[in-house]
């Protein structure tokens, strides 16, 4: 019995003894600090609105992409500043803006270590401009006093007034509507069947009428050069016998290069006269 206790005793000692010994090392490897930062956003494009700019561009698909900083400023060539942090989705709707007043946009990319991209390339400028919806026009041959309308003020005139752009007119042996240009200096081009009013976005370059109307059908979208060379659109959205339902937008600033393609600007950077 003393033999045993002793074995017993001497073992404890000994794993005492090396349990004392033993020292455990553990090894702790850091990563080193991010500092790349992510793609720069491409495909920015915008949308014009009334009192409203509508900013889009591609998502990214970074693992570690944090969001999206939207820039704007007051020329192409100006300092830009942040006016939003996008944390989700590729777009942004900007209220604080001016009709008539163009502003000029950008977006980067940032991650969660707090590194931005470059701003993207592309020259974004966009020009938000009054706009209405569901407006009822008359035929002249049924309502005269509401068959005009007046894209500069947004209402609705009588045909033949001074102020009209348009007119509705009615064709008796097929029953068709159409939109007569006001005056001689009025263009209009039918052009073509739209999703919506945001699809023309700029003014064509040519194929305007030259018998200076066009017939209205529900679904199309016609562009305006006005006599005094600004830019209108509207849509139809339905038609009624003598009356139709129509979108339209106005651009409140002269021969806006977002209503006639840049191209038609000549060495000077001026646009030719009207006609």
């Amino acid at each position: 019995m003393r033999t045993r206790h002793l074995i017993t005793g001497l073992a404890g000692l000994v794993m005492g003894v090396a349990l004392a010994g033993c020292e455990i090392t553990k090894t702790v490897y850091e990563s080193p600090p991010d500092t790349t930062p992510p793609a720069v956003p491409r495909g920015v494009t915008s949308i014009t609105g009334d009192r409203e700019v509508t900013i889009l561009w591609f998502e990214s698909s970074e693992w570690d992409l944090a969001g999206y900083g939207v820039y704007r400023s007051n020329s192409v060539d100006g300092a830009y500043t942040r006016i939003a942090e996008v944390t989700g989705g590729g777009s942004f709707v900007d209220r604080n803006v001016t009709n008539g007043v163009t502003y000029y946009y950008a977006v980067d990319a940032f991650d969660d270590a707090g590194n931005e991209s470059d701003l993207s390339p592309e020259d974004v400028f966009d020009t938000p401009r009054p706009a209405g919806y569901d407006v009822l026009l008359f035929a002249r041959a049924s309502e005269p006093s509401l068959a005009g309308f007046d894209f500069s003020r947004g209402r609705r005139v009588a045909a033949g007034s001074a102020d009209a752009d348009i007119e509705i007119s009615y064709d008796v042996s097929n029953g068709a509507l159409f939109v007569d240009a006001a005056n001689v200096d009025v263009d209009i081009q039918d052009f073509g069947y739209t999703k919506d009013l945001d699809d023309l976005d700029w003014a064509p370059d040519n194929g305007w009428s030259k018998v200076g109307w066009c017939e209205l059908i529900a679904g199309h979208s016609y562009a305006v050069w006005t006599a005094d060379d600004h830019y209108a659109k509207f849509r139809v959205t339905s038609k009624n016998g003598m009356s139709v339902l129509v979108d339209w937008a106005y651009q409140v600033a002269v021969a806006n290069p977002e209503l006639k393609p840049v191209v038609l600007r000549d060495s000077a950077g001026t646009y030719p006269a009207k006609h």
